[in-house]
């Protein structure tokens, strides 16, 4: 059957990688899965991640990538650009996902739904501690006794008894406990 698309190129090659479209022809091959591609930069990419290949390094710390949009957004912590505005408010953000995520408040949306109960929630994080008092899973342990916890931050609490720290210091009055006056 023959296809009707009037696209021009300039060079063959681009013209051939066209035709793919048309013919759905994927000549790139992943010889560790089934996935196939169409473009040799969508393999490269897809290869880079079987080999945990780092190309992209940031100039400002040591930490590197294998995609460049995953650095692009990493510089962002050491600019401090946060080209996400909210609309209801004045706060601003690194990443589109925390915007949203952030929007939530404003909105009052809550698009996680417990399957178990009627309870929603406006971050899918919150949904997952809460399946817990469903499942009884407490997957945070306590490396100085047998106590389990489903919240990581009960667990902090909680071994705050074991080590004695106290981070938490009223700043308010100064008191000296030779002398009992407060300072």
């Amino acid at each position: 059957k023959p296809y009707q698309c009037d696209k021009d190129f300039l060079l063959n090659s681009h013209l051939k990688t066209h035709q793919r479209v048309h013919t759905r022809e994927k000549p790139y091959q992943c010889s560790q899965h089934d996935k196939a591609f169409s473009l040799n930069s969508h393999f490269k990419i897809q290869q880079r991640e079987h080999t945990s290949e780092e190309a992209y390094q940031c100039s400002q710390c040591d930490k590197a990538f294998s995609h460049n949009s995953q650095l692009k957004i990493h510089q962002r912590s050491h600019t401090g650009e946060k080209p996400y505005q909210c609309s209801y408010c004045d706060k601003a953000f690194s990443l589109k996902g925390n915007l949203i995520t952030h929007q939530r408040i404003h909105t009052g949306e809550k698009p996680y739904q417990c399957s178990q109960c009627d309870k929603a929630f406006s971050h899918n994080n919150s949904l997952k501690i809460h399946q817990r008092s469903h499942t009884g899973e407490k997957p945070y342990q306590c490396s100085h006794c047998d106590k389990d916890f489903s919240q990581n931050g009960a667990l902090i609490e909680h071994q705050r008894r074991h080590t004695g720290e106290k981070p938490y210091q009223c700043r308010q009055f100064k008191y000296d406990s030779k002398c009992n006056q407060i300072f």
